[in-house]
């Protein structure tokens, strides 16, 4: 078998040169290229050095050098030096400096180059296991194998403070995704944005289900494509819980309907995938797979939905079931940073808030903690008499984004898959505690007729 070489001369002197400019001038690349490149992999001696001063610089203080100091270095400091690759090295930064036109094939370039430096780390660390495997350091295997996978795979040079200023006030950065609830949208921004994790919390038959469902088809309605994952309902009863909320239609009677769902659906500029596992089944890696294969398929991924958080399974097992599920919400939030979208899940109440007026933090099934790493929380409130009524309350219990600690009254209509956030009335969960449960039902009645109302 013929050895690889373990340079660029295959690639040319061309592309060597191009990559040396792309070092120069894209700081970004630079310090991405940087954690898998050494720079005996170029084949020139002038292209070396050059490299070299360009890395030791960014070693030494912490930045990219400017032009302007290339230039002076080039100057002073190579005096170990041959003449010859004196005079190409300062050659080469000339050429560099006349170019009025931009880099061609840039991008084949970046990629070809990262992809060898990345293989060579990758060869460098299964020599490195060949050894520890005699001391049976399997954890170190694992260990030095997954930092070599990971270098130079970070493209983000990071935000800069001063230079990035504008970008603190750009709500679009966030790309958020609207909720369809006006109020929520008004104090988290416009919903939930990109990287962000949103948990809706409420008890067995409170409506998670019907609220993901309500998020998941705003979404579609502004032209977002969905990714829905179910653990407890199947595909087709998803499906159908979509059909009535996006075109109107009463639950019980979208099977009869088949033609007329088709015609309003057939054409919305939104899509959605739903896809179902078996309760425990599925863990966040199991998810990624899937996610992998839609980006194969160029379907793009603007929101992701997970039917609920707390029926995933572990990517690896703790002793604790808190611990588990704590693991689980992190990686949920993981996924949303990776994928560069909303993540909306839910989680389920412990036995306080089967009939609480208001749902707080407290309620949270198993595990307080798992919720440390969402960007909001809201609960749904639901008594025996609510349900009978149509009414809710929605308590937002955690907003980075804006202000939390609001209980908002909700019209909840679940055969029809209708949920509506109305106006604040002033409420939180302290100011709910000083009404009797008769108070605070005949406020809500006011609020449900004022908006009945308003829909004639």
């Amino acid at each position: 078998m013929e050895r690889e070489i373990a340079n660029f001369a295959h690639y040319g002197k061309s592309f060597q040169e191009k990559l040396t400019r792309l070092v120069l001038d894209d700081r970004q690349f630079a310090d991405q290229i940087g954690e898998v490149m050494d720079t005996g992999f170029f084949e020139s001696k002038y292209l070396q050095v050059f490299n070299r001063k360009i890395f030791d610089y960014k070693t030494k203080y912490g930045t990219h050098p400017t032009r302007s100091i290339i230039e002076t270095i080039l100057r002073t400091e190579l005096e170990n030096e041959n003449d010859l690759v004196k005079q190409q090295v300062r050659d080469f930064f000339a050429r560099a400096q006349a170019a009025e036109d931009g880099i061609q094939d840039t991008e084949y370039v970046k990629e070809h180059a990262l992809e060898f430096c990345k293989k060579q780390k990758l060869k460098e660390a299964m020599i490195k296991s060949v050894e520890l495997l005699k001391d049976n350091s399997f954890e170190k295997i694992r260990s030095t194998l997954d930092d070599a996978l990971k270098l130079g795979i970070d493209t983000d040079f990071g935000y800069d403070y001063l230079l990035d200023f504008d970008k603190r006030f750009e709500l679009k950065a966030r790309n958020a995704r609207s909720t369809g609830w006006k109020e929520i949208d008004e104090i988290t921004h416009g919903g939930l944005g990109k990287g962000e994790l949103g948990v809706v919390v409420a008890p067995t038959g409170a409506g998670k289900s019907m609220a993901l469902v309500h998020i998941g088809s705003q979404a579609i309605k502004q032209g977002c494509s969905v990714v829905h994952y179910t653990l407890e309902l199947q595909d087709t009863v998803i499906g159908n819980r979509y059909d009535a909320c996006i075109t109107g239609f009463g639950l019980n009677a979208v099977h009869g309907l088949k033609d007329e769902i088709y015609e309003k659906i057939k054409d919305m500029s939104g899509g959605l995938i739903i896809k179902e596992y078996p309760t425990k089944s599925a863990s966040t890696q199991t998810l990624r797979a899937h996610l992998e294969k839609l980006r194969k398929r160029e379907i793009p991924i603007d929101m992701i939905i997970m039917d609920y958080g707390d029926l995933l399974r572990p990517v690896s097992a703790q002793k604790e079931k808190r611990n588990e599920l704590e693991s689980i919400y992190e990686e949920l939030r993981g996924l949303a940073q990776e994928y560069e979208c909303p993540v909306w899940t839910a989680s389920q109440t412990n036995r306080s808030g089967l009939n609480a007026d208001v749902i707080t933090m407290e309620s949270i099934s198993e595990a307080f903690n798992k919720c440390f790493v969402a960007d909001f929380i809201c609960s749904i409130s639901r008594t025996i008499e609510d349900k009978a009524a149509n009414t809710a309350r929605m308590f937002v219990a955690k907003n980075r984004n804006g202000i939390d600690g609001l209980v908002y009254p909700m019209y909840m209509d679940t055969r029809n898959i209708e949920l509506k956030v109305l106006p604040y009335q002033g409420d939180t969960p302290s100011s709910i505690a000083t009404f009797t449960a008769k108070e605070q039902r005949e406020k809500l009645k006011e609020k449900y007729k004022e908006f009945k109302e308003e829909r004639k």
